[in-house]
């Protein structure tokens, strides 16, 4: 079974699940939409239905360790951003929530809000993600 905290990546990775959480539980309640895609980031993590329950439960747990490169730090934004979307309600206080992470993340405070926005019309219009990270490289000089 494995554990809240695992290898370098697994934590890297369980950190965005971490930050997922927080953006499903923004607007106070977990749409099923939402639950899903927790429940389907967890699968890839190796989790099972009953540990990702369990960080949903008390996320504190699950340590943060903030990507080390561009790359990364654009998958976790990317995750976040489809979290916003999955559900088919923008809130206001979701995209404050990614803004706040894509700060975090290291990416310039004088573009995320941009960035964010670029990167949510993108996904809502169909554009692949490779796509979106190429322009997001291009508009970000990263």
């Amino acid at each position: 079974m494995f554990s809240l905290f695992g290898l370098k990546k697994d934590k890297l990775n369980r950190g965005n699940l971490k930050n997922l959480i927080a953006l499903a539980k923004a607007d106070g309640v977990i749409a099923d939409s939402e639950l899903k895609m927790l429940y389907m980031v967890g699968k890839r993590l190796g989790m099972k239905e009953d540990e990702v329950n369990a960080a949903i439960k008390d996320s504190s747990k699950i340590e943060y360790k903030v990507p080390s490169n561009d790359a990364e730090r654009f998958e976790h934004l990317y995750e976040l951003i489809e979290m916003m979307l999955v559900d088919g309600a923008i809130e206001e206080n979701e995209i404050d929530f990614c803004i706040e992470i894509s700060e975090n993340l290291g990416f310039k405070k004088s573009v995320v809000g941009v960035l964010v926005r670029k990167v949510s019309m993108g996904i809502q219009n169909g554009v692949d993600k490779e796509t979106l990270k190429k322009e997001a490289q291009s508009f970000l000089n990263m």
